[in-house]
């Protein structure tokens, strides 16, 4: 076998792809900045506008009226580093291949960040020059680091009023914990915002205004003034990355000369490593430092090359390990990371090779399936216009056409390479609503498009309420449940009626309690004996239900042991204030008795959920709610009445700060108060405050609206 990771036949060799998200904040200006990216590299000859409805990743009709990206996009772009004088690049005179996927920034689709994260090598962290570290980059920032991506920052938005650089760097390094760096800074802001300093090289990069598009610039020497923030930056720059380097530092410490290559050279395996975090600040609206970023990018992100192989495990046995080494030589092996219904191509799959090499009629097998098909197309996505491609391979992000029984985060393999990749989580759904079609002929086709939209969407689930026989649909906040809604109505033409949005309560137990299930039937022929005694006690927070056998002496024989669990594990979907799914239990099952001839599974299952509800009764059930962490920034103004109104919905305020002339306001919220908040904080601030929630956790419901819950639950 070669050493060479590289199939001759590959365009682009490995160590020259990348494979970048670009996250943050809703609002920071992700899709802008990937819309410039697009056009600096060529793939579109046009710049479109997201407050224009016509940006290229945001080509979701929803998206393009709500100005929000909903959906990431994938899209594949090349860039060459140009050459200029006084100017040290890494890869200058190489066509780099660099793909990029634009993720949301609106809470309620974190599901759709946390799943492109996964597949990432790299990430460009976007932030507002003035708003800063906002809640959602926070979270963002929590999912980068659990899957080790490295990343660079952009301060974006240096042209509005109010942008910060520095602010934003610092808060960047207390809030965020990062090691952060300083290579790019902006020179000027708001209106007067003209250029960067290029750190590393001590130069200025000037944007010429005249030119609309910002394609233009000149590198020039520093003036006096910006020579003396350059040169402090360098020095902050050098020692960091020699403390964290041990082949630059080294160096530093026996005072030799650095030259700007091995300065660059140890800031890219610095930044890989998770050590450092260069920091870059331009506008991308208006077209400023948009391409000195996208040379940081190939400079300092890694190629798949360059990160550690993926691990597997052996579906068989999951203490096995198996290393997934990037390289055209090994066996096929790949995450779908996303599903796509397309209404032209049909089911897309996204997937990210990490070896070998798939090409178009091959066969695919899946571990979780155990079974093979054979993929039909392969398409390379620019944004949303598909492109045909004979072969895919190691490192590279594509999609395949003709796959049907998958779900985000399968591996798929090749033929008898049986290894799992580690799928993403994701959180569990904390809004539902009923939902029915306006015409009975519509069932069908409502039923169809629920499924195929829960397939595309993990955190969206679809069920029947046993009770109603109601459809509930559930989600992470009102407006990714609004969007579905939408999408049934333009993508499947389906026209549904939506009850009132449910909250998903929860019920847990405080105390500890006995209780004893028995069903006996005698009538005629053979009958149903069960009968079963347990203890409950109440389980830590987040432990869920845990189930100790304490069974002795034959008192229930081992063959209904399992139909016991069954009936505890089912006793726990519903709880006996307003049939909630209970949470955090642990049971001891202790004993019970049989019938030599009536006993079977059956008769001992319902035994166990009797004897769950009847120490539930004894166990002092209480009744759980979800809970809201909100951020409110509002102008200060305004600021006793947003919290005069969150303490009216029940809030309890954590802290406040105050950023320039915003107060920045935190609490935590019951979600059953949160609904129409929008349309409320919109109201109470004449338009100029914004917020955002994220599920926090659960607390026990007041006792007053415990009784209105069970009213409405008919219980």
């Amino acid at each position: 076998m070669s050493s060479n990771p590289n199939s001759p036949d590959r365009p682009y060799p490995l160590e020259r792809t990348r494979n970048i998200g670009i996250a943050a904040h809703i609002d920071a200006g992700k899709t802008t900045l990937t819309e410039r990216i697009l056009f600096y590299t060529g793939v579109i000859h046009k710049i479109g506008e997201v407050h224009d409805g016509a940006a290229t990743t945001d080509w979701m009709e929803q998206e393009r009226e709500r100005g929000i990206t909903i959906t990431s996009a994938a899209v594949t772009t090349k860039w060459f580093q140009r050459e200029e004088e006084g100017v040290t690049k890494l890869f200058p005179k190489e066509e780099q291949r660099i793909n990029i996927i634009d993720t949301p920034g609106h809470v309620d689709f974190t599901a759709e960040v946390e799943r492109s994260l996964r597949v990432l090598d790299g990430a460009i962290v976007v932030f507002c020059g003035v708003a800063g570290v906002q809640p959602q980059t926070e979270t963002v920032w929590r999912q980068a680091t659990k899957y080790h991506v490295p990343r660079i920052v952009f301060v974006n938005k240096m042209d509005r009023v109010g942008a910060n650089f520095d602010s934003v760097f610092h808060e960047v390094k207390d809030k965020l914990g990062a090691n952060a760096v300083r290579i790019l800074i902006p020179i000027g802001a708001e209106d007067y915002l003209s250029g960067q300093i290029d750190v590393v090289n001590q130069n200025e990069i000037h944007f010429n205004d005249d030119d609309k598009f910002g394609s233009t610039y000149e590198v020039r020497e520093l003036s006096a003034e910006l020579k003396e923030i350059a040169e402090s930056a360098y020095a902050e720059l050098l020692s960091a990355v020699a403390d964290v380097d041990d082949q630059l530092g080294e160096k530093f410490l026996m005072e030799e000369p650095i030259t700007k290559e091995e300065l660059k050279q140890a800031i890219r395996r610095a930044t890989i490593a998770n050590k450092l975090v260069p920091v870059a600040g331009g506008s991308a609206f208006k077209n400023k430092g948009v391409q000195y970023l996208i040379d940081a990018v190939v400079d300092y992100l890694p190629s798949p090359l360059d990160i550690p192989p993926a691990v597997g495990m052996d579906p068989d046995n999951e203490e096995t390990k198996i290393e997934v080494h990037t390289s055209d030589n090994e066996k096929f092996c790949s995450l779908a990371f996303k599903l796509w219904a397309d209404k032209f191509v049909g089911k897309l799959v996204f997937f990210r090779v990490y070896s070998g090499v798939i090409k178009k009629g091959d066969t695919v097998y899946n571990p979780r399936t155990r079974r093979s098909e054979r993929v039909g197309r392969l398409i390379q996505i620019q944004a949303d216009e598909h492109k045909d491609i004979d072969a895919c391979y190691a490192g590279d992000i594509a999609a395949m056409v003709g796959i049907k029984n998958v779900t985000t985060g399968d591996t798929l393999a090749k033929e008898g390479y049986d290894v799992v990749l580690e799928p993403p989580t994701f959180p569990d759904p904390v809004i539902s609503m009923a939902v029915e079609p306006k015409t009975k002929a519509d069932q069908e086709k409502l039923a169809n498009a629920l499924a195929r939209l829960s397939e595309e969407d993990p955190t969206f689930q679809v069920k029947t309420d046993e009770e109603t026989g109601q459809t509930i649909i559930s989600g992470m906040g009102e407006l990714h449940l609004e969007i579905i809604v939408d999408r049934l109505k333009r993508e499947f033409k389906v026209e549904a009626n939506t009850g009132a949005p449910q909250i998903a309560y929860r019920e847990t137990i405080t105390a500890e309690a006995p209780g004893e299930g028995k069903l006996v039937k005698q009538s005629g022929g053979r009958g149903q004996y069960g009968h079963v005694r347990l203890a409950v006690r109440p389980n830590e927070k987040g432990k869920g239900l845990t189930i100790e056998n304490k069974i002795v002496g034959g008192e229930i024989p081992k063959d209904f042991h399992n139909a016991v669990f069954k009936g505890v594990r089912e006793a726990m979907t519903n709880g006996i204030i307003a049939g909630y799914p209970v949470i955090d239990v642990h049971v001891d099952v202790l004993g019970g008795s049989f019938h030599e001839v009536d006993s079977n599974e059956n008769a001992f299952t319902m035994a166990a959920i009797f004897a769950m509800k009847d120490a539930f009764k004894k166990a002092k059930s209480i009744l759980l709610e979800p809970i809201m962490a909100v951020e409110v920034s509002t102008p200060d103004d305004y600021q006793g009445d947003v919290m005069g109104d969150l303490n009216r919905r029940r809030g309890q305020i954590q802290n406040m700060e105050s950023k320039g002339k915003l107060a920045v306001i935190r609490a935590n919220v019951p979600l059953k108060e949160m609904f129409g908040y929008s349309t409320a904080v919109r109201t109470l601030s004449s338009g100029r405050a914004s917020y955002s929630m994220t599920p926090s956790h659960f607390e026990q419901v007041p006792g007053n609206i415990v009784a209105e819950i069970v009213t409405d639950r008919g219980h």
